[in-house]
């Protein structure tokens, strides 16, 4: 399949044309239609409600979401953490709500400059969802690709998608989607190719600080770096010269204060630390990115507290995150990933028993080589642990 550039995306948006836009095979793989809310109509709004079959949504940014004083519908629970408001419809100059030219109404109101707070309502029949701060080089979603589309080309930050589902009700896939484009006179383009083309223009990431690091399991070269979007900190522990970038080994390790500083045995977080970083230094070259943020799988150190507490009740790990209002694995490796390409890898020999990093991380111009497991012998204490793992998050133990 060859998409067309994003430069073109940006051209056909801003003349008001509705384009296919595409993620990772390995995340959701599916195309969406989008297209610009200030420009969109009811025929607009018709062709994606006949021809697309899924939801109208409407992608916005956090500046949107705040002048209308737009609320998340609900703490993201999914397994793409989609950022849902409430549902939304124009106050004046409509009637239901569901009509083509409602709905477009609608979003026209919440891509105008002029709007107001008072100018919407809830509930309603548009979705809004709120792109995050970074766009697709900090989630690689249609939300944030669209949004990004939006800004690149000079328009207001809101779009409008809506999946593109099969007759038989089935979602839509390349090459289906081929045909449909070429049917429908449209044009299809790939969420990894925009994340290239802004990754050559620009980047979150600033490199703060390097030392020289030794530690009980050898000598690393400590880089600091400074996430420009939300001031967060982040450390990669560098071994030998990275050349090339090609075939770097590497771990991405979230950040533990219970299993890492006070070698918890409630879950293998702390074993898994030490032995990359003594595979790292017998290879002689490699990388450990270490990332804080990701304490408690996103949630952090106080709330991973709670779960701990939830599940000394009887909750495995991920029942416990979700009764506390969360996913049951928040984490995000964007940052993680513009991190490793600034320090020049190319390709990766990943040290990890997690499927998403692996998902997380080649979305962003960097190749997975392959994963290499760190295998942890269990203890009385995190056997169900490392169980829930495997059985409900898909970890390759």
């Amino acid at each position: 399949m060859v998409f067309s550039s994003i430069e073109k995306a940006i051209s056909d948006l801003k003349k008001g044309k509705m384009i296919i836009l595409v993620d990772d095979e390995k995340r959701e793989n599916e195309g969406d239609l989008v297209c610009s809310g200030e420009k969109i109509n009811d025929k607009k709004i018709n062709f994606m409600i006949k021809s697309g079959r899924g939801l109208v949504c409407s992608p916005i940014d956090e500046k949107t979401a705040e002048k209308f004083s737009l609320q998340l519908m609900t703490q993201p629970k999914d397994r793409f953490h989609s950022a849902f408001t409430v549902s939304v419809d124009a106050a004046k100059g409509v009637t239901t709500g569901i009509s083509t030219k409602d709905r477009a109404k609608t979003v026209r109101m919440l891509s105008s400059p002029k709007s107001k707070k008072d100018d919407l309502v809830s509930p309603g029949h548009i979705f809004p969802l709120i792109a995050k701060r970074g766009g697709v080089l900090h989630r690689a979603g249609h939300t944030e690709a669209s949004v990004d589309l939006m800004l690149l080309g000079g328009l207001s930050p809101v779009a409008v998608i809506c999946e593109i589902i099969k007759e038989n009700g089935e979602m839509a896939r390349l090459p289906y989607l081929e045909k449909f484009a070429k049917k429908n006179r449209l044009k299809i383009f790939s969420i990894k190719d925009l994340i290239k083309y802004r990754l050559k223009r620009e980047d979150l990431i600033e490199k703060t600080e390097s030392i020289n690091l030794p530690t009980e399991f050898g000598e690393f070269k400590a880089v600091g770096f400074r996430d420009i979007i939300v001031d967060g900190k982040y450390v990669a522990l560098v071994k030998g010269d990275i050349g090339d970038g090609k075939n770097i080994l590497v771990r991405v390790h979230s950040g533990c204060l219970t299993g890492d500083v006070f070698h918890s045995k409630r879950c293998d977080c702390g074993e898994q630390l030490q032995k990359s970083m003594k595979l790292i230094q017998r290879k002689g070259r490699g990388i450990l990115l270490y990332i804080q943020q990701h304490e408690g799988r996103g949630i952090g150190l106080l709330n991973k507290i709670k779960a701990y507490h939830l599940q000394e009740r009887g909750m495995d790990t991920v029942q416990a995150n979700i009764n506390l209002g969360f996913p049951e694995d928040l984490r995000d490796y964007g940052i993680g990933a513009q991190i490793l390409r600034k320090l020049g890898v190319k390709s990766i020999f990943l040290l990890s028993n997690n499927p998403k990093k692996i998902v997380g991380l080649s979305g962003y111009g960097l190749k997975i080589m392959k994963r290499i497991p760190l295998t942890i012998k269990p203890n009385k204490f995190n056997k169900k642990y490392l169980k829930t793992k495997k059985e409900k998050m898909g970890h390759l133990l």
